[in-house]
């Protein structure tokens, strides 16, 4: 199944456009991200990297079953049936997208993708656990048309490298071709929290399904990004389940059983009985407040280290380039979140990154050496030893409860 994952091809790719966004950022001096944002959005990205092989042991497993049993046509893949797929996998899209912005619990899958009050490529990497789960809910009737759940697998990961692309503010608008394809313009709009480009634009591939289905609206004003219900923290858990969160008091705040049942399934917004419904006001250019909390001083080197340690992590709990087995994978993975989490106590400051640290970086040591048998002079061996130690004084240097903070820019 690994060799299948096309998660693990497209994550460098995607990487190599980070960088060069982010040496762009840097040479023109823009202000398209934030540090802490794009730690968060990072780490985010790869915690949620590991649900990516559950994703794909349901698709052909269930898929599977449909595509075996039930499937109309059997369909090779070529370059037309390719085509076709494409289009098949952005219509549905289209529509489960549309859905996440119109129901309460599939608002709390895909909200934590809009919760980033930035543009720029880190935030396309800021998708949900829940949200990849969801989407695979829907393409099932492609395999029930004749495609192969490989094939169905595989082009949803290059539909979402596509929608990858159009996380910027580097290109702007780019003449005939926005007619018909959707562009880093239009998906600008999609992020906005203007009430004029609130629920449109929901193409990734083609943004003709907005102008067909009326939720079409071209960029005009400068677009403010976020969400009315930020979940102020930089920890990918609380990013991941914020609304979730957020719909389980109202349920559990609203007297009416009825209305415990249908908020999770009720529009976007919809309030239950007995809690405060309140107005909502427009955040614009001029009373936005983004989200900003004392880190950790010198906080930054560390943290660029450690995002590398995490690149490394993923891709031996996604490939078989580490050759972990299977137990391997879901301790890495754990490790991998373990290690994330630990990122958002450095950007909050918070008293229990010291102790959570010291265990985390010999934890991760003991189990790089284990896993893949470090038992013997090497420079893998060397460089673990080496960046655990860096890790090791680093923390216990500037880590501690009572150490300085400063509020990043």
């Amino acid at each position: 199944m690994q060799d299948t994952n096309i998660y693990t091809y497209l994550t460098p790719i995607a990487l190599v456009f980070v960088l060069i966004e982010v040496a762009l950022v840097l040479i023109y001096k823009r202000d398209f991200m934030s540090f802490p944002e794009a730690v968060a959005n990072f780490g985010t990205a790869l915690a949620n990297q590991t649900v990516n092989v559950l994703v794909a042991a349901g698709v052909y497993v269930v898929y599977g079953y449909l595509w075996e049993n039930y499937r109309v046509f059997t369909i090779e893949l070529n370059w037309w049936t390719f085509i076709l797929l494409l289009l098949g996998i952005d219509f549905i899209f289209y529509w489960v997208h549309r859905w996440g912005h119109a129901i309460n619990i599939m608002w709390a899958a895909h909200s934590p993708h809009h919760s980033a009050e930035e543009m720029n490529f880190m935030v396309a990497l800021r998708a949900s656990v829940t949200q990849r789960f969801c989407s695979f809910l829907f393409f099932w009737p492609l395999a029930l048309i004749g495609f192969q759940p490989l094939h169905i697998y595989m082009m949803a990961g290059i539909h979402l490298f596509i929608a990858f692309l159009h996380h910027t503010e580097f290109i702007g608008k780019l003449g005939w071709f926005e007619k018909w394809f959707t562009t880093p313009s239009h998906h600008r709009v999609h992020h906005g929290v203007n009430f004029r480009y609130l629920d449109k634009n929901f193409g990734e591939f083609l943004i003709i399904w907005d102008k067909m289905f009326g939720s079409f609206a071209e960029e005009k004003e400068k677009v403010v990004y976020g969400i009315y219900d930020h979940p102020k923290s930089w920890n990918p858990v609380r990013i991941n389940f914020h609304f979730f969160i957020v719909l389980w008091k109202f349920a559990v705040a609203t007297p009416f059983w009825w209305d415990k049942i249908r908020i999770w399934f009720m529009p976007a917004g919809w309030r239950p009985r007995g809690v405060e419904q309140k107005e909502m006001v427009e955040i614009t250019t001029e009373n936005q407040v983004k989200f900003r909390t004392p880190m950790f001083e010198r906080s930054h080197i560390y943290l660029i280290v450690q995002l590398v340690v995490g690149v490394y992590l993923m891709l031996g709990v996604i490939s078989n380039l580490m050759a972990w087995t299977t137990t391997q994978r879901w301790i890495g993975a754990a490790l991998l979140w373990w290690h994330v989490i630990n990122w958002s106590g450095i950007l909050e400051a918070k008293p229990w990154l010291w102790l959570s640290e010291n265990l985390r970086i010999a934890a991760t040591l003991y189990l790089v050496i284990a896993f893949n048998a470090l038992y013997e002079p090497s420079p893998m061996l060397f460089v673990a030893i080496i960046v655990s130690l860096y890790s090791f004084i680093w923390t216990n240097l500037y880590f501690r409860p009572s150490s300085p903070k400063l509020i990043a820019a």
